[in-house]
C-alpha cells in the first residue's frame, strides 16, 4: 500500500484529509456530549419528572410526553405521503407521458427547494395557515402538520434513493413469475428498501425532536401535558429553550439537554434495531 501511495501521492493526501475530517467530526461530537453530560447530570433532580410543571420543580415530564406525541403524529402524517410519493416517482413516472415527466421534474425541484427553507419560515407559514386561517390556534395538530411539511422532503428523497438502490432484477424476476406491479412493489421492492426508508425516518425523528422555532409559532409553549389534538403543548427542545431564555433556570436547562440527548440516542438505537430485524426477515 505504501508503494501505491508513493506512486500516487495525491491518494495519500486524500486519505490523510479524510482521516483528519473524521477525527475532527468525532472530536466535536464527543466534546459536545461530554460538555452536556458534565453540565447537566449534576442538575438532574427527581422533582424534574413530576407530572405537573411548576416554577419550583421545572418538570420536564410533560414536555417529554408532548415530544413523543408530536413525533408520532408527525410521522403518521409525513411517512405515508413521503413513501407513496417516492414510489410514484421511482416506479411509475419513468413510463408516463411527456406531461407526466415534466410534472415529476417540478415535484423533484420543489422537494429540493423545501429542504432549504429555514424552519422559522415554516413556523410563520404554519402559524398563518393553521393557527389563524384554520382556527387551530396553538395546537398539537398544527405543530405536527408543520413538522410534517418540514420532514416530508427528507423522507421522500431518502425513500426514493432506497427504492432506486433495489436491483432491477428483483422487479424483472417478480414480473416473470406473473406478479403485478402493485404486488411487486409491496412484496418485493419495499421490503428490500426498508433499511434506507428507516434511515430517512430516523433523520426525520431527529429533526422533529430537536425543532424549536417552528413549534413555538404553531404548537405554543404550554407546560401541561397535551390532552387533545387542538390543545397547545411544549416539546422538550422548546422547554429547554424557554428555560434558557428566562435565565434563572440554567441548571434545569442543562439537565433537560441531557434527557433530550438520551431520548435521541434511544430512538436511534431502537430504529436501528428494528431495521436490522426487518432486514433479516
Amino acid at each position: 500500500k505504501m508503494a501505491s501511495y508513493k506512486r500516487h501521492p495525491g491518494s495519500l493526501v486524500v486519505l490523510l484529509l479524510t482521516i483528519l475530517a473524521a477525527v475532527i467530526t468525532v472530536g466535536v461530537l464527543l466534546s459536545l456530549i461530554v460538555y452536556i453530560v458534565v453540565m447537566g447530570v449534576p442538575n438532574i433532580r427527581l422533582s424534574m419528572f413530576a407530572w405537573k410543571y411548576t416554577t419550583e420543580n421545572c418538570s420536564m415530564l410533560p414536555s417529554i410526553l408532548n415530544t413523543l406525541m408530536m413525533t408520532v403524529l408527525t410521522l403518521v402524517i409525513a411517512v405515508p405521503i413521503g413513501v407513496f410519493s417516492a414510489i410514484y416517482l421511482v416506479e411509475y413516472s419513468n413510463r408516463g407521458s411527456k406531461f407526466q415527466m415534466t410534472l415529476v421534474k417540478i415535484i423533484r425541484m420543489t422537494t429540493e427547494t423545501l429542504q432549504g427553507i429555514p424552519s422559522i419560515v415554516f413556523g410563520l407559514f404554519g402559524f398563518l395557515a393553521f393557527a389563524v386561517t384554520c382556527k387551530f390556534s396553538y395546537s398539537l395538530l398544527g405543530g405536527a402538520i408543520t413538522m410534517a411539511l418540514m420532514v416530508l422532503p427528507l423522507i421522500m428523497r431518502t425513500t426514493e434513493e432506497a427504492l432506486l438502490s433495489v436491483p432491477d432484477s428483483y422487479r424483472e424476476g417478480s414480473f416473470g413469475l406473473g406478479a403485478g406491479r402493485l404486488r411487486t412493489i409491496f412484496r418485493i421492492i419495499l421490503p428490500s428498501a426498508v433499511p434506507g426508508i428507516l434511515a430517512g425516518i430516523i433523520l426525520a425523528v431527529g429533526r422533529i425532536v430537536g425543532e424549536t422555532a417552528a413549534l413555538m409559532y404553531t404548537a405554543g409553549t404550554s407546560t401541561d401535558v397535551c390532552t387533545g389534538f387542538l390543545k397547545p403543548c411544549r416539546t422538550l427542545a422548546v422547554h429547554m429553550y424557554q428555560l434558557l431564555c428566562e435565565g434563572k433556570y440554567m441548571g434545569a436547562a442543562y439537565a433537560t439537554a441531557v434527557v433530550l440527548l438520551v431520548m435521541v440516542i434511544l430512538i436511534n438505537a431502537l430504529s436501528g434495531y428494528v431495521a436490522k430485524k426487518l432486514t433479516k426477515k
